[in-house]
């Protein structure tokens, strides 16, 4: 199943990995795309294999970090 961004998402991860770099470094950046990408592999092979939202009904909550969380929709053909 592929995955897609919403622009905002796009957005917000763009600023996200922004925000690690001038505070962090970039191995804090590396290490959590390397954790985000895993999440996404993960969700392209089994789109159900996180827990239903319960904020957002027909949504997925994925758990990335501690301090980050993204929500997702599986759309079936």
């Amino acid at each position: 199943m592929e995955v897609f961004f919403s622009e905002l998402a796009e957005y917000k991860l763009r600023k996200l990995t922004e925000y690690l770099l001038e505070e962090w470094n970039l191995k804090v950046k590396k290490d959590f795309l390397a954790k985000l990408n895993a999440k996404i592999e993960q969700i392209s092979e089994y789109p159900e294999s996180c827990q239903k939202s319960m904020e957002f009904g027909g949504m997925y909550k994925c758990v990335v970090t501690k301090q980050t969380t993204f929500f997702y929709r599986v759309n079936f053909p």
